[in-house]
């Protein structure tokens, strides 16, 4: 069952959303967190170590991750989904773009 962690800045419209959507789905794993301090749920090592995939929604966001947690990430597979900010939580149409984006890499 793989262990999926989704980040974006503020871990609140975005990751949170795609963990909500992958949770739903059979034999997967989700977490969500956010890069900022003030995030939600402020990604930490732990969160690093849980996880075996890691979806970031921006290449800045990846940079990020890998400049700030370098030490950490033990040869996870990191993908950037490039979906900018412009959609609300549970917005339909981000519904749809994960599952489009995401889907692919949970179903081998």
């Amino acid at each position: 069952m793989p262990r999926v962690l989704f980040i974006c800045s503020q871990n609140r419209l975005r990751s949170p959303t795609a963990e909500r959507v992958f949770a739903q789905w059979p034999n997967v794993e989700t977490a969500s967190a956010g890069l900022k301090p003030d995030a939600e749920t402020p990604l930490d090592p732990e969160l690093i170590a849980w996880a075996e995939i890691i979806f970031v929604m921006e290449k800045a966001q990846r940079s990020k991750l890998t400049q700030k947690f370098r030490k950490h990430l033990r040869g996870q597979r990191i993908i950037c989904l490039d979906i900018p900010d412009n959609y609300t939580y549970m917005d339909p149409n981000l519904i749809a773009v994960l599952e489009m984006k995401v889907g692919k890499y949970l179903l081998r």
